[in-house]
């Protein structure tokens, strides 16, 4: 597939069609006031909800737009303090390794993105950063490194129940996952530009211009771009702990994108 050299979408008329809303449960996905809006109102821990926009939408996997070096630029809020939410939402890259209302094969997650997941999320994944939370992420799951690890997943688990053994072995499963996190001291229902620059040699993430995290794991490419607001928690931990559910949210809550900017970057 030949990759578009500049993709901007303002979302002040109607939208590319190359944006593909999918939902689930009690999610909508709406123009309001400028900006797109994908919303759950109503949504119980009884019932997956989800509301989200793709670029790739019936594309197989091998086909997903996008390959480093470039650069994403989004201007995007929530509809309340990080306190208030329940779920996750976010916006940025990955290869939809899995679909919890789907029946298929889940593959070994690759994401370059912001994500947010409420207590009781706890993917507790880079040492020294909490399992939730508002966050700049990396992670590439099908890395050579963690393959070879993953027959020894057993008893590396009781190994990371020893606070000094994790401590001291952990950091090896990181960079073998790919993984590097940063938390985001921001208002998350306060408007901001969120920057992504995407290479082979590493990922650099800013908010309204301020770097945050600048990492040299970088995930491989294919990837598709992807914002969503849902009510699914999870829990996975070094230690072994492991669990999936959903959650009641107290009202309507949404994720709202008023700009889009993906433009490749010269190589170097």
């Amino acid at each position: 597939m030949t990759e578009p050299r500049r993709v901007v979408e303002t979302f002040d008329g109607d939208w590319s069609a190359r944006w593909s809303p999918w939902t689930a449960g009690c999610g909508t996905v709406d123009p309001v006031d400028g900006a797109l809006r994908c919303t759950m109102d109503g949504a119980t821990a009884q019932q997956y909800s989800d509301a989200q926009i793709t670029d790739y939408a019936g594309l197989a996997r091998r086909d997903y737009p996008w390959r480093p070096p470039l650069r994403l630029t989004v201007r995007a809020w929530l509809s309340h303090p990080q306190d208030a939410l329940r779920g996750t939402a976010g916006f940025g890259f990955w290869n939809q390794p899995f679909v919890p209302s789907i029946h298929a094969l889940p593959r070994l997650p690759r994401a370059a993105w912001f994500f947010f997941g409420s207590a009781p999320n706890d993917m507790a994944l880079a040492q020294g950063v909490p399992g939730w939370g508002w966050k700049a992420a990396v992670l590439d799951a099908s890395r050579p490194a963690f393959l070879a690890l993953a027959p020894f997943a057993p008893l590396g688990f009781l190994l990371m129940r020893v606070p000094a053994l994790y401590r001291r072995l952990w950091p090896v499963g990181q960079r073998a996952l790919g993984v590097a996190e940063a938390l985001l001291p921001v208002d998350l229902d306060t408007p901001h530009i969120y920057t992504l620059e995407w290479r082979r040699s590493g990922v650099r993430f800013a908010v309204d211009g301020q770097p945050v995290l600048d990492t040299p794991r970088s995930p491989r490419g294919p990837l598709g771009f992807i914002a969503w607001v849902d009510n699914q928690y999870a829990v996975v931990t070094p230690q072994g702990r492991f669990k999936f559910g959903c959650l009641t949210p107290p009202g309507a809550q949404w994720l709202a994108l008023d700009r889009i900017e993906i433009e490749p970057l010269p190589p170097h």
